[in-house]
């Protein structure tokens, strides 16, 4: 007897609300729920595929234990009893910092990825912390930062409302979108059109979004932030600067006009081929349009000047007064932010509180660069053949040095860095000499196959699901929270029961019951929270509040302390009509808390409480900027892809997502394949910084001339993984071709687009 239950979809940022045709414990069917309050039952394949994706026969079903060189099953008990005594005896031999924690992009897709990640790195007292934000994101943080004072403040598109919309290195028609959750990007797109509005993108790639748009603008890889510089330059040459109701907010726009003196349209248009007259009207057509909005990704990202790029994508909604108006780039409100406090100046954002140990990279938003993992561990062996020599007053500064040791044991919470971060062999060989390794992993993978111990989550279906991070980032503020569709399966385990007992393994409190974590978690929010005067529940009892909680377990308690203690909440009884759990579990389709409204000076923690345009280390940087404008490259450039298919490497295991258009080929330029002569189809040796690999070659004209792309994610041939079907079409790791030594300064984000490439035809022999 089939029945449905509803699913938000955990695939992709889009989070679309599922309804799931379920058979016994296995789900037979999905499809788009229509009464979802965001999604309105709109679906990509990757959500058709949750059936697929949750009953994958590769996902590990019990842990897997190290022994005698081998992985072995073994019971939930002798894996964290092993995970206790690896972590901890490193931790004690070589200090805190040598344990490393590694968490990928995942995470934010789960309800324990949201909830344990900050207390197991509290447990550990590491400074050794690295994620998939430094390979992807992480200069849209710091540009957030160094702007609002917080670098979660990201103000997204207002898709649904706004006249004109210019979108850079961006392709949500294949992506979905990204620091943008918006259900059915496509759509949304379409309606801007069908109401007259305009859409403009900025891509070395004729993408399907690029194909949509009213005027695609085809850059040369990596001078994003050249060509934004020049927009903002043409809107002081031509006045055109208007900040409207922002400018009490603003500080800073005499000096950025200033710093943009020498990017005119014409001084870039060389480095960006893109002609003057191009520039002129793109800052123009901004300006004039009656609500606009720049909204930049993963492509302004991953190059040479990410965190510029991401800058001036708001200096330009800041110019033409688009920041924080209906129409323009506003700040979302998530229904588990923290209680929105009075406007006034903050604490700031700073960079380089501390500094990785080997090349001396500074942390942001507390990370170091994920480039910079495989030498901060193969960096032990030197370390171990200089110990000898070393003094007792060396020892003492080594260990008040920011990092201290090398990093010896790792722990890797969904993440997969071999494919993901540049120079996947050093990696590969730096796992391999580590100490002790944990994987929370549903899957062999790449970097999982290194661990001494394997702790497999449960597959979507038997796991619960909200949003934390990616409603602070949706187009239209909502709450949605769905129970899991089926039971956990016997002899699985909780994926945050597995994380609440590797923080008490780590923490030595092994053996005590997992509930103690979100109890802990509980009584410190709360403690907090009664003692600030501007919490709603200020001067009152924690035990009587902690007794009024509700829910299932530790994590639905905890969910109904932060929607409780939110924007929306009930404030423990304060405000009656407010947000509490039981309340949203009675709207099994989600609650919709209206479009996105001006909140500025609020969101603002700067030390002025303004909008500080022109940040000192932005400053900084600007320089480096303009010895870009006499840089060209000498030959072929690489850049990346997505398609809808696939996320990351996550999905190349999954048949009905493979195949077809969604393969690791090298496309590139019907001219370049003439000149080199590569014809379709054929093997060709792509050669880069870090080394070279073998694909296929697929010419295209959707690339521009001098430009060649490869898919992220791929690689999927190293011994010792168990993922069948990916390792029948594996593809080639295209992270593989940097050395991790070209990174963007002030964000430590990876450059992995623009990067200068040689290829050979490969010639049968």
């Amino acid at each position: 007897m089939s029945r449905t239950a509803l699913r938000i979809c955990p695939l992709c940022e889009a989070t679309c609300g599922l309804a799931l045709t379920i058979d016994g414990t296995e789900v037979t069917a999905a499809r788009g729920d229509r009464d979802d309050v965001f999604s309105h039952g709109f679906i990509c394949p990757k959500g058709a595929s949750f059936g697929a994706v949750d009953s994958d026969p590769d996902r590990l079903r019990t842990p897997l234990v190290r022994r005698d060189g081998e992985l072995r099953e073994a019971t939930w008990e002798e894996a964290f009893d092993a995970v206790a005594a690896g972590v901890r005896t490193v931790g004690e031999r070589h200090g805190p910092h040598s344990v490393g924690l590694v968490l990928g992009n995942p995470n934010v897709h789960t309800v324990a990825g949201a909830l344990y990640p900050p207390v197991l790195l509290a447990a550990l007292g590491t400074r050794s912390l690295f994620t998939a934000s430094t390979v992807d994101q992480m200069p849209k943080h710091v540009s957030s930062g160094l702007l609002f004072g917080d670098a979660n403040a990201i103000p997204v598109p207002d898709l649904d409302h706004t006249d004109h919309l210019l979108l850079i290195g961006a392709n949500p028609l294949e992506s979905n979108g990204s620091l943008c959750t918006a259900p059915d990007f496509p759509g949304r797109l379409k309606a801007l059109r069908a109401r007259g509005g305009t859409l403009t993108v900025v891509d070395p790639r004729r993408t399907r979004t690029a194909k949509l748009a009213d005027r695609h603008v085809a850059i040369r890889p990596g001078t994003d932030a050249l060509l934004l510089a020049a927009m903002v330059h043409v809107l002081y040459e031509e006045d055109l600067a208007d900040l409207g109701d922002l400018a009490p907010h603003v500080t800073g726009v005499d000096e950025v006009r200033d710093a943009v003196r020498d990017f005119t349209p014409e001084a870039v248009a060389a480095a960006c081929d893109v002609d003057a007259g191009v520039t002129r009207a793109l800052a123009r057509e901004l300006a004039a349009a009656r609500t606009g909005a720049v909204y930049g990704r993963i492509g302004s990202c991953t190059v040479p000047h990410g965190t510029l790029a991401s800058w001036l994508v708001d200096v330009l909604n800041i110019l033409t007064g688009n920041l924080d108006r209906p129409g323009g780039a506003l700040f979302p409100q998530a229904a588990t932010d923290r209680t929105p406090r009075p406007a006034g100046p903050g604490r700031g954002f700073a960079l380089g509180r501390w500094r990785s140990r080997v090349s001396g990279h500074p942390e942001a938003k507390g990370e170091l660069p994920l480039s910079a993992l495989a030498e901060e561990i193969d960096s032990a062996t030197d370390a171990a053949n200089d110990a000898d020599t070393n003094t007792a007053t060396d020892a003492a500064a080594a260990a008040d040095a920011a990092t201290g040791e090398p990093v010896r044991a790792l722990i890797t919470i969904a993440a997969n860095p071999v494919l993901s971060a540049p120079d996947g062999d050093r990696l590969d060989k730096a796992l391999a000499s580590l100490d002790f390794m944990v994987s929370v992993d549903p899957y062999l993978n790449e970097t999982s196959r290194h661990a001494h111990v394997v702790l497999p989550p449960p597959p979507p279906a038997q796991s619960p699901h909200h949003d934390f991070a990616f409603n602070t980032l949706a187009v239209r503020n909502q709450v949605r929270y769905t129970r899991p569709a089926v039971p956990l399966e016997p002899g699985r385990m909780a994926e945050t029961e597995i994380l609440a007992r590797l923080i008490l393994a780590v923490s030595g409190r092994h053996g005590t019951d997992p509930a103690a974590v979100d109890a802990m978690v509980i009584q410190q929010t709360l403690g907090k929270s009664v003692r600030d005067p501007h919490s709603p529940v200020h001067g009152r009892d924690p035990g009587d509040l902690t007794a009024r909680l509700t829910g299932e377990n530790g994590p639905e308690r905890r969910l109904d302390l932060m929607l409780r203690l939110g924007p929306y909440g009930d404030g423990f009884g304060a405000r009656p009509d407010g947000l509490t759990l039981e309340r949203l579990l009675a709207h099994p389709h989600g609650i919709d808390l209206g479009p996105l409204r001006p909140r500025l000076p609020q969101p603002l923690k700067t030390r002025s409480g303004k909008v500080e345009l022109l940040p000192e280390p932005i400053a900084g940087d600007l320089p480096r900027l303009r010895q870009a404008l006499a840089e060209r490259p000498a030959g072929l450039v690489l850049v990346g892809r997505r398609h809808l298919r696939s996320n990351n490497s996550w999905m190349h295991n999954i048949p009905a997502l493979t195949g077809g258009s969604n393969r690791c080929t090298l496309h590139l330029h019907p001219d370049d394949a003439g000149r080199l002569g590569v014809r379709a189809a054929q093997p060709v040796r792509v050669q880069g910084p870090g080394g070279e690999v073998t694909v296929p070659a697929e010419v295209t004209d959707t690339v521009r001339p001098g430009v060649v792309s490869l898919p992220h994610g791929w690689g999927h041939d190293r011994p010792g993984t168990r993922q069948t079907h990916a390792a029948t079409e594996p593809g080639v790791n295209v992270n593989q071709l940097l050395d991790g030594s070209l990174l963007d300064p002030l964000s430590g984000n990876a450059v992995l687009n623009g990067v200068p490439v040689k290829l050979t035809p490969v010639t049968a022999l």
